[in-house]
């Protein structure tokens, strides 16, 4: 029965994600390989893992309703997989009900290779103001949004950024993964991005907390008090060195809300944090009121 389950909820999930326009990162093929030997599979019909083809699915804001914004969405999942579902399309079609285009980014499992999750959340970036105009896009408001290690990853294209387009406009991050300091950081995500014994210059590069300019985007903020799996730290650390710079933060904190809670209902005060993040849009003047 269970199987059967998983089964119907696999092919809603793929339906799902056929409606949406599917692009490509690298239509002619990736130009290196992260080393990963086993294909791309379900974990579960709401996580994907072992990613290797990396693209992105648009979310775009009908035109009518459209008022400029775009947001690249990179779900999290430990940079062993991604929770496509959860931390992606429904925030996605979020966003489009306030105007916003939204895109969700399957972006390749590093392996050790430090560099490849960066690498394709900068060319989904450089695809999207490319077609900015076709999407009803200001190229001035296209940000980046990270859950948990994909939070990590947001962090890193919001601080590691060399050019115009590769630098989001704002981030938001959900309890993410910020620092690859081992006292503080998720094992299993600074495992996954720099292998088990990762020299101190890389872990001091990925540590997000530690690359803040004066140049970082605004950033809002989201974390539980009680996350088991990504300490708090992470996020209070990463708005202590945004603030220390001038750059408009905001973190909201929730004393119980565990790790990955999403949007879903749970009927706790963290389930108003979706709010709170459409009102700093607002006065961020990427949403309207």
């Amino acid at each position: 029965m269970k199987q059967i389950s998983l089964i119907i909820a696999l092919i809603m999930n793929i339906t799902l994600i056929s409606a949406q326009e599917e692009i490509k990162l690298y239509p002619k093929g990736t130009p290196e390989s992260n080393g990963l030997e086993n294909r791309e599979k379900f974990r579960d019909p709401e996580f994907i893992v072992d990613i290797s083809e990396p693209r992105m699915y648009a979310y775009p804001a009908p035109k009518e309703t459209a008022n400029g914004t775009a947001v690249l969405i990179c779900p999290g999942g430990g940079y062993s997989g991604v929770s496509q579902i959860k931390e992606g399309s429904e925030f996605a079609e979020w966003f489009n009900k306030m105007g916003i285009s939204a895109f969700v980014l399957y972006y390749r499992m590093p392996n050790g290779n430090h560099f490849i999750p960066l690498k394709d959340a900068q060319t989904a970036m450089a695809i999207i103001h490319k077609k900015a105009k076709k999407w009803n896009i200001d190229k001035k408001k296209i940000g980046i949004m990270g859950f948990s290690a994909g939070g990590h990853l947001a962090a890193t294209a919001g601080t590691h950024f060399k050019t115009k387009t590769q630098r989001p406009a704002f981030m938001l991050l959900a309890y993410p993964v910020v620092t690859m300091d081992k006292n503080v950081t998720h094992g299993g995500s600074r495992n996954n991005l720099l292998g088990k014994n990762p020299s101190e210059e890389m872990v001091k590069l990925y540590s997000n907390e530690l690359q803040v300019t004066k140049k970082t985007p605004p950033t809002f903020l989201v974390h539980a008090k009680d996350d088991g799996a990504v300490p708090i730290a992470n996020s209070e650390n990463m708005l202590k060195a945004l603030e220390a710079k001038g750059v408009p933060a905001k973190l909201v904190v929730y004393d119980k809300g565990g790790h990955g809670f999403g949007m879903r209902k749970r009927n706790i005060p963290a389930d108003n944090w979706p709010e709170e993040l459409k009102n700093w849009m607002i006065a961020q003047k990427l949403a309207n009121p």
